[in-house]
């Protein structure tokens, strides 16, 4: 519950028909109240930080002005979505976000009313709120739509292909870019604000229409006196707001405006609510507003895990004399700029997260090579098959989810053309907190149905070293390597080598069943197997590092020792590994029953990583239970 004395203010507010009861001059006060309240929730449960700060302001007063939920507010991402989600009835439930059983950190439709779109990759609000006008103008309906996206996410092309169908389709909706990464002057902002408070008045609204009109009747020169009318309102406002291309795209646009100013807000919002078709409003905000140390680093409070809220820093877990392995992305950063200093033709491309894949480590020494392109997957994938056509290897470095965003690319300008493309993909597997929309559990299936891919995943940092060399030195085609998030196994290192195509790894003997084990499913089944092998069953574990191509030479092997195999991987068992050893099962006729653990035909919620492969049965208490379960029905058979 909130503390009426801390948050006099929110403690009234549960919905936002609750906020609407205030007066306008109590929303600064509402706002400080969930600025503060998501500061100290956040600061004790970790969660994405800066942008909710700096987007409060908005957040109360779309609630205020509009009637949700009927008036459909669609935020781009999520990572703005804290203050929303505080205002429509889940402030109690703050404290659980992103945690097992808790509430989503991402706008979730089955968990609200008022969340009208999902989503966890960016750059969607726009092409959703068309999507919603459009099915209020089918259905007669009169509500307002609005579609708010960071600045960030307008570098994605999908934005702007939203746009050009807005403009298009002119259905009467508003776009609201909250630009946390846009500095302007106090002059200029205080007189583009005057401007745009005169331009949005009903009055001038009115006298331009009228104008228009009694223009057109005017002959022979009405049409001239419009065009010479059209191009002076242009030119008046290219000099002084930025908004010539959205206005050239068929919007109205109004802005830079002060988006942590409520009266600003408020002021606006009233009038373009009702103006007809499609309005583009350019606030500004700053990121982490109202919290000093969010504002000093915006990089490291995106997204926090706790902290101390006075003085901005990490809450360390307890001591440990044990020392950490080493992430899985700075391996690959570390090996990857080794093999970029040592070879002039490798380059790297990364989609907006250079530090989550472990690219910083690379643009430190070589910056001129490595390749940000912000939030456009689609546009690295192409980008870099432009260079391999030049005999450059490009090293693309993007998230197993966000590079599903990629496919048509990844096969279309890479695949067809045989092009030595190399994908890393970060994050496979289940990720956490972040849920459904981050989990990378598709890949193994989406690559390797992929004509001409090889698709590999490592079990350790020292396989993935080995990979990397494998995948530039050795590899002719396209290759992706899939590596989960998080720490390795702290397995010693030794210089990399270069594996053979197609090759698994025999790990363990044993003679009861054979375990064919991906990435780093591989040590959660040698745990299994030392449990095991106490009650006198012995797994034989092999480690299936090649998806694509298998290893068809020790495939036979297990069908002529072996009646039965269990196969485990971190993805989707439909089209996964399993799949591919089911159908190289009946291609050869070989004698081999076929157990496959994965995951199943259904989105996997959030929580952590072992919170979420327990319960999935991927750990090795699931491998033990299905073990049992396997030599039980090889009992029941024989006998």
């Amino acid at each position: 519950m909130t503390d009426t004395q801390i948050y006099p203010y929110l403690d009234k507010v549960n919905i936002p028909k609750d906020l609407r009861r205030l007066s306008p001059q109590e929303l600064p006060h509402l706002a400080r109240d969930v600025r503060e309240f998501i500061i100290d929730t956040i600061s004790k449960t970790g969660g994405h930080f800066g942008a909710g700060l700096g987007i409060v302001e908005l957040t109360v007063a779309l609630h205020y002005v509009f009637n949700t939920p009927e008036d459909q507010i669609v935020i781009d991402t999520g990572h703005q979505g804290y203050p929303h989600k505080v205002l429509t009835g889940r402030k109690n439930d703050l404290q659980m976000i992103r945690q097992y059983g808790g509430i989503s950190g991402f706008l979730k439709r089955s968990e609200s009313e008022y969340d009208v779109f999902g989503a966890g990759h960016a750059s969607t609000s726009i092409s959703a709120a068309l999507g919603l006008a459009t099915a209020r103008d089918i259905l007669g309906k009169k509500n307002k739509v609005i579609g708010v996206i960071g600045d960030g996410a307008m570098t994605g092309g999908l934005a702007y292909e939203a746009l050009n169908n807005c403009g298009y389709q002119q259905r009467d909706m508003i776009v609201i870019l909250n630009d946390n990464n846009y500095s302007i002057s106090p002059n200029v902002s205080a007189f583009s604000n005057y401007f745009n408070e005169i331009y949005a008045s009903n009055t001038v609204q009115k006298l331009r229409n009228d104008f228009w009109d009694i223009a057109g009747k005017i002959e022979p020169i009405g049409d001239r006196l419009r065009k010479f009318a059209g191009r002076l309102e242009e030119g008046f406002k290219a000099v002084v707001t930025p908004g010539v291309l959205f206005e050239s795209l068929g919007f109205n646009y109004f802005g830079p405006i002060n988006g942590n100013s409520i009266p600003k807000l408020l002021r606006v919002l009233n009038v373009v609510k009702d103006l007809k078709g499609p309005i583009f409003l350019h606030i500004i905000t700053q990121k982490g507003y109202g919290f000093e140390h969010a504002t000093e680093d915006k990089g490291f409070m995106h997204a926090i895990g706790k902290m101390d809220k006075v003085t901005g820093k990490s809450i360390a877990g307890p001591k440990t004399d044990k020392v950490s392995p080493p992430k899985f992305q700075n391996v690959f950063g570390e090996e990857l700029l080794e093999i970029m200093k040592n070879d002039n033709k490798v380059v790297a491309i990364t989609a907006a997260m250079p530090t989550g894949t472990g690219l910083d480590i690379v643009q430190k020494d070589l910056p001129e090579r490595v390749y940000d392109v912000g939030i456009a997957e689609g546009h690295a994938v192409t980008f870099a098959a432009g260079m391999a056509c030049e005999g450059i290897v490009p090293v693309v470095a993007i998230y197993s989810t966000f590079l599903q965003r990629a496919y048509d690319h990844i096969v279309h300008d890479v695949a067809i053309q045989k092009l030595h493309v190399v994908f890393a993909l970060d994050r496979a597997g289940v990720v956490g907190a972040d849920g459904p929309t981050h989990h990378g559990v598709l890949d193994l299936a989406y690559m390797r149905s992929i004509q001409t891919m090889t698709v590999m995943a490592p079990k350790d940092e020292q396989e993935l070293a080995d990979m990397l060399h494998t995948a530039v030195y050795s590899c002719k085609g396209p290759v992706s390597i899939r590596y989960p998030r998080g720490g390795g196994t702290g397995i010693a290192r030794r210089k990399p080598r270069i594996l053979d195509i197609g090759s698994w790894e025999l790990v363990r003997t044993g003679q009861d069943i054979a375990i064919l084990a991906v990435g780093p499913m591989i040590g959660y089944t040698l745990a299994a197997a030392e449990i095991l092998a106490k009650e006198g069953i012995s797994l034989q574990v092999i480690n299936a590092r090649f998806i694509k191509p298998l290893d068809d030479k020790m495939l036979c092997d297990i069908s002529e020792k072996f009646s039965d195999c269990i196969t485990i991987e971190d993805g989707q068992k439909a089209g996964g590994f399993g799949s591919a050893v089911l159908e190289a099962i009946a291609e050869k006729d070989l004698e081999l029953n076929v157990t496959i653990m994965g995951y199943d035909d259904k989105f996997v919620d959030h929580g952590t990583q072992a919170q979420l492969i327990k319960e999935q049965g991927l750990d090795e208490e699931g491998i033990i239970k299905m073990v049992r379960s396997v030599i039980g029905r090889k009992i029941q058979y024989h006998a």
